[in-house]
């Protein structure tokens, strides 16, 4: 969009002589107006050209993300097929977060396996959720979150087997109709995960094949593991994390959906919500949904379909997440 101001419009009401052709072109004689005025109606101008850019800024797609359309679950292997849940369309990271990406908004890098384009690990709940707030100031968005560190959330209740883990508790709330970073909600991953509207219900995130499409417990090391899951035989193996984007995508062009770290979700860990949109989980609970297993993981973690938890402190070497924004 072209902003065009108009000489006339610069001038003062009735104080502007027409203009007349010359020899050398167009000629404007010279207008009779306060220099106070013409540095008004510049500034004018120049807040239209300012808020027109920002606007268009807003409407853009997001670097490395892709925009996923809404609808129902055509995957036959989610847990939300035909059940009755539809999501609204929305913006997910191509690939998972990069060390690259934390350490340009928070300042330092907690993980374990060090690497620009490997994904952030050692991260929990809280912390991806900072970040989400600070990459929005950062980019000029308006936060998703009101984080309250002086206030315990009440939600935030005992594991009934392994007593209190979480000793951060920090109140999170959404801001509503913000548009900056956010986590996705279990509901939202597994649409994108399982290929959305272009879903061809495969068992991993791209392909039924798991060595093509995820990084896992036995492609992550020196050689390819076999026989049954071994933390031994997973030391030895020099298994970690690899760099972002290193498999096959799905059909959504997303990466690393399946294996690699294990992605945060929004939501509180219980029961699935059906026959509603966009679904946002359990009110309460003890711990935060994971999704998408990691390189540490067996296959099966590795399925779209796979539902993991994990109190909101805890952190892992296996342990990322990826961005959302709202359309």
């Amino acid at each position: 969009m072209f902003l065009f101001a108009s000489p006339f419009w610069l001038c003062e009401q009735g104080k502007y002589d027409r203009p007349f052709f010359t020899k050398s072109g167009l000629f404007y004689p010279r207008p009779i107006m306060h220099p106070a005025t013409i540095s008004k109606r510049l500034t004018t101008i120049l807040s239209l050209i300012f808020f027109t850019l920002a606007a268009s800024a807003s409407a853009k797609e997001p670097d490395n993300f892709v925009l996923v359309k809404g609808g129902t679950f055509e995957n036959t292997n989610s847990n939300y097929y035909g059940k009755d849940v539809t999501i609204s369309s929305f913006y997910i990271g191509k690939y998972e977060v990069t060390q690259k990406e934390w350490v340009e908004v928070m300042g330092s890098n907690p993980s374990k396996f060090k690497g620009d384009d490997l994904p952030v690990e050692m991260v929990d709940w809280y912390d991806c959720i900072e970040y989400c707030n600070q990459r929005s100031i950062k980019e000029g968005l308006k936060p998703y979150y009101n984080i309250d560190k002086n206030t315990k959330d009440t939600n935030n209740i005992p594991d009934p087997n392994n007593g209190d883990l979480d000793n951060i508790k920090w109140m999170v709330i959404i801001n509503t109709g913000a548009n900056g970073y956010r986590l996705p909600t279990e509901a939202e991953w597994e649409y994108a995960a399982g290929g959305g509207q272009m879903s061809k219900s495969y068992t991993y995130s791209g392909g039924n094949d798991v060595d093509q499409v995820a990084w896992y417990w036995k492609n992550s090391g020196d050689k390819y593991l076999t026989g049954f899951w071994s933390w031994s035989a997973i030391e030895n193996n020099n298994n970690k994390t690899k760099s972002v984007g290193g498999k096959k995508p799905n059909e959504l062009a997303l990466y690393d959906m399946s294996g690699n770290v294990r992605e945060w979700c929004w939501d509180w860990y219980g029961d699935l919500k059906t026959n509603l949109t966009d679904p946002e989980g359990s009110p309460g609970g003890y711990a935060r949904v994971w999704k998408g297993g990691g390189w540490i993981g067996a296959d099966f973690c590795c399925a779209p379909s796979f539902r993991g938890s994990l109190a909101a402190n805890g952190t892992g070497p296996d342990q990322g997440f990826r961005v959302c924004r709202d359309k």
